[in-house]
């Protein structure tokens, strides 16, 4: 029973990550696209375009922003040159960071099923039916992506901490 749990724990993994891939892939696209689609369209800043459909404005904002750490580290260098460049040095310093992962991956003439995806985008909140729509599509996208990758072996990162032991 419980190399069962554990099998289908993993499916639901290898699963979510398949799915992950493609909807990843597209979000990225997306994010970058849309700054380049928004300046592209030329209206005046004074102006309110309404249309049968849609409707535009152009906003100013002023808002608050805290500085960077970087702004905050060479405003502070300033002030305190001999401080600063002991700070500078500390960042500078590497350290030994562990992470801990956990690879994972389907046996050679093993596949996950339909049914396998389709949980997992019931999971997230698609209907029955819409998973079934989309999971041929998503399914595709995501092989097409992995053969791109090689299918090398995949990993999630389950932890990590410092070992400041090594850099003293």
């Amino acid at each position: 029973m419980a190399n069962e749990t554990l099998e289908r724990k993993i499916i639901q993994l290898i699963a979510t990550d398949r799915i992950e891939i493609p909807i990843s892939s597209m979000s990225g696209k997306l994010k970058r696209i849309k700054p380049k689609l928004a300046n592209a369209i030329d209206l005046p800043e004074s102006e309110e375009y309404t249309g049968e459909r849609v409707y535009a404005r152009i906003e100013h904002e002023d808002k608050e922003k805290s500085r960077t750490i970087r702004e905050a580290i060479e405003e502070f260098a300033e002030k305190y040159p001999k401080h600063g460049e002991v700070l500078k040095g500390i960042i500078a310093e590497k350290r030994l960071q562990k992470e801990t992962h956990l690879y994972f991956g389907v046996k050679d003439g093993c596949r996950l099923t339909a049914e396998d995806y389709m949980s997992v985008m019931t999971d997230l909140g698609f209907s029955p039916a819409t998973a079934e729509r989309l999971y041929p599509e998503l399914i595709e996208t995501s092989r097409k992506l992995a053969e791109k990758r090689g299918r090398p072996e995949r990993s999630v990162l389950i932890g990590k901490c410092c070992d400041d032991s090594e850099s003293n």
